[in-house]
């Protein structure tokens, strides 16, 4: 069985033609101007087009001898009805688009090259190779980084996340990069080397540590022409490798100029692990182990996050697993991070807001140990509260800000809440099955003595195999509350619960503030 190119071309020129609407026709052609493939939105002279790139070519050529490769050119040119790029994608065929006259070249182009690497592929391509014709979106935009909605907080990682990131991969010609993502995504290593145009764009999932990871893998062109458009590309970036040839000196050097670039580009803090390639080529090695490790420490150092680094060999797939491995673990602790970070920042608006329009705001946090109680010790890491301690005892212990916020802990013994404007109850089941009956006698006595239009929340640590609903059912302080005007929110919180529980001081101030 053949592989269907012009299918594949056409489903891709489709896809291209509906991202850009700018773009009135794609044709591709020879040197001779015979044309090969082509779409068009509207009435487009295509023969026509075909000539002028014919005529185009030899200055096409002349370009090419500004590259390094002498495999690549490009130019553009204004008609009376259109703007007319041309891209060669062999020594023999160019990619022309035809805008309409208003375009935008500069806006396209990074979609062009694109367009081009893809064309490129499938013109070569075998029926083992996996083409993907969808076409990512540049103003791929984020709000910070994508995840579960239950991300567990630890240095370990448990089972049962759900992650998707945009991931970039950089570094000079000829490294490997390629290589190294057909190997992952692929599972085999392809001998003949082509230069990427621009960029290249891959999608893979799979699994690690019983977390769902997705990615985007964006391969992206190492040529110096192309800076200009890798800003675009970096746009929305999450995870990097930077990799370079273990068997190259200039390669390594030139990491530390590929780390200022995605520096200078990125629009947050991404993970980032440099990558040592063509391990297999030991008796050719220029670059060893410990000058690796040492630029990975002194970058790390200089940019205050972790830079990790790995050796890996596209040809034999040594590494390649785990070298992905490393990113991603990297990637889920920084979004859990950046997670918190906002978390903190909303609390942080939350709590002034209510203040602006009263003296005081008055929190009983309640647990088993007044001295350790994880909520209070979680709000009291939002710096910008500065919060100081007045009074700390074996039965409570209390903290207040200049501005009025007064935050009170106390054991289950020793709780006194009249004056509180919110109570948070953490109650700990994770050794057990069932909840303890004094819990209720607990609860009941805070509402008993709370004023009305205040907030309870009850946080249960329990297990994630608990019976959750049998829990519930256990509780019988509901008719007591429908008797006040209180607010209640009860939750499971996971025994790795700094998020969730952040995540519930968020729900008490914004209640409060609402009432």
């Amino acid at each position: 069985m053949s592989i269907n190119r012009n299918k594949l071309l056409t489903e891709l020129f489709t896809n291209f033609l509906k991202i850009n609407k700018e773009v009135e026709a794609i044709i591709v052609s020879d040197q001779d101007g015979l044309i090969i493939s082509g779409e068009r939105r509207i009435d487009v002279d295509m023969e026509l087009i075909s000539i002028m790139t014919a005529i185009v070519s030899p200055v096409i050529e002349r370009f090419r001898d500004e590259f390094s490769y002498k495999k690549f050119g490009t130019a553009s040119f204004d008609t009376e009805k259109n703007r007319i790029l041309f891209i060669s994608i062999t020594e023999d065929i160019t990619l022309s688009l035809v805008i309409e006259n208003l375009g935008s070249i500069d806006k396209i182009a990074p979609y062009a090259y694109f367009l081009a690497e893809k064309v490129a592929q499938i013109l070569v391509a075998t029926i083992e190779d996996l083409i993907e014709v969808s076409i990512p979106n540049f103003d791929f935009k984020t709000e910070g980084y994508y995840g579960s909605d239950n991300l567990l907080y630890q240095v370990g990682l448990e089972p049962g996340g759900e992650y998707r990131f945009k991931f970039i991969v950089i570094g000079d010609h000829e490294v490997g990069k390629t290589s190294i993502l057909r190997r992952f995504v692929e599972g085999r290593f392809l001998a003949d080397y082509r230069t990427t145009i621009g960029l290249n764009v891959l999608s893979h999932n799979f699994e690690f540590f019983g977390n769902e990871i997705s990615l985007f893998l964006w391969d992206i062109g190492a040529q110096q022409y192309f800076k200009r458009y890798r800003k675009v590309y970096y746009k929305g970036a999450q995870a990097a490798f930077i990799v370079f040839d273990l068997t190259n000196q200039d390669s390594f050097y030139n990491v530390s100029n590929w780390f200022n670039e995605l520096d200078e580009f990125k629009e947050h803090d991404i993970s980032v692990v440099i990558v040592g390639n063509k391990q297999d080529l030991e008796q050719e090695r220029e670059i060893e182990r410990e000058e690796a490790d040492t630029l990975a420490e002194m970058l790390s150092e200089k940019y205050n996050r972790k830079i990790s680094y790995i050796e890996t060999s596209a040809l034999t797939g040594e590494n390649i697993e785990q070298a992905f491995g490393i990113v991603s673990y990297h990637y889920i602790i920084l979004s859990k991070e950046f997670e918190e970070n906002n978390l903190k920042n909303r609390i942080l608006t939350e709590i002034n807001s209510i203040l602006e329009n009263r003296n005081t705001l008055s929190i009983a946090f309640i647990s088993i140990d007044n001295m350790n109680n994880p909520a209070l010790n979680l709000l009291r890491e939002i710096k910008d509260l500065e919060l100081s301690s007045i009074k700390k005892k074996k039965d409570k212990a209390i903290y207040k800000s200049s501005k009025g916020l007064i935050l009170e802990s106390y054991n289950f013994d020793s709780l006194k809440v009249s004056d509180s404007d919110g109570v948070f109850i953490i109650f700990d089941s994770k050794n057990r099955d069932s909840i303890d009956p004094q819990w209720n006698n607990v609860i009941l006595k805070i509402i008993e003595t709370l004023k009305d239009n205040t907030v309870i929340l009850i946080g249960v640590i329990a297990r994630k195999n608990a019976n959750w609903s049998k829990m519930m059912g256990e509780f019988n302080f509901y008719t007591k509350l429908e008797e006040k005007q209180i607010s209640y929110f009860i939750s499971k919180i996971d025994s790795e619960f700094r998020l969730e529980l952040y995540k519930q001081l968020e729900v008490m101030f914004n209640t409060i503030m609402n009432l």
